[in-house]
Formats: C-alpha cells, sequence, structure tokens
C-alpha cells in the first residue's frame, strides 16, 4: 500500500492488535496492505453517522484518515483469536484505550472482527463495537438533553 502510514498514527494500536491476530495468515507490509484491493467492509454495529459500509481499500484508508481528529488511541489488548481453516473465516475479538479529543475523556471499546481470508489477504470484514462506549467519550449525544 502506498499510503502515508504517519496520518493514521491514532490508529497504531489498531493496527498492531489486527496484525498480530492475523500473523501468518495474511500478507502485507502496513494494516492497509493485508485488505484485498476490493475488500468489502461492513460495520454492523456502530455509531450514527458512520458508513455502514465500504468498498475497496482506498475508501477504507479513506474513511480512517480523519480518526485521530476524534479519537487517539494508546493500546489495545484482550485479543482472541478464532480461526476456520474450512472456511478461511477469522475472528478477532479486542479491546483499544485512549482518548476522545474534544472532550479528553476515555476511551474504551471492544471489539469483535469476523474477516474472510482469500489469497492471504482480508476479502470481507465484519465490525461489530459498542457504541455506548464511543458516546461516553465523545459525549454524543450532546450532554444536558
Amino acid at each position: 500500500m502506498t499510503e502515508n502510514m504517519g496520518e493514521f498514527a491514532a490508529l497504531d494500536p489498531f493496527f498492531r492488535i489486527v496484525r498480530e491476530g492475523l500473523a501468518g495468515l495474511v500478507d502485507g507490509n502496513d494494516f492497509f496492505g493485508l485488505l484485498a484491493e476490493d475488500v468489502v467492509v461492513e460495520y454492523v454495529v456502530s455509531v450514527p453517522g458512520y458508513p455502514r459500509r465500504v468498498e475497496g481499500r482506498g475508501a477504507v484508508a479513506d474513511l480512517y484518515r480523519g480518526y485521530g481528529d476524534v479519537m487517539l488511541l494508546h493500546s489495545a489488548d484482550q485479543l482472541a483469536v478464532h480461526r476456520d481453516p474450512e472456511t478461511s473465516v477469522v475472528v478477532l475479538e479486542y479491546a483499544v484505550h485512549g482518548r476522545a479529543v474534544r472532550t479528553g475523556r476515555a476511551y474504551d471499546n471492544h471489539f469483535v472482527s469476523v474477516l474472510t481470508l482469500k489469497d492471504r489477504k482480508v476479502t470481507h470484514w465484519r465490525d461489530y463495537l459498542d457504541p455506548v462506549a464511543v458516546f461516553r467519550a465523545t459525549g454524543w449525544p450532546a450532554e444536558g438533553r
């Protein structure tokens, strides 16, 4: 991938834990390189305003490009990897930790990512997160309502 990974520094802990969970199963020099060019990412449980479906590696990079304006991650942990070699499906469970930029509040979220692999790339990604954790960190909806 030719992305300038420096502009995605806020996501480094997420990128690291995904690479750890997929070690030996996929090829790529960086997070985006793990994704097939025509990857489909579905955000099944997410937050209002976030797309439900993104198609293509470049579109995923575009979506993540502004992440550091909203959230800064400082760590990721609690990785559990579940693999089904017959269906080429890998389920990653993990947590990320950081701070919301605008509020300065702690951000702790848990994810389940269901990934389909083909030719040593992620071709399909279904993502589930705790939207309430995002709301708490960002102060959405506006406090006092």
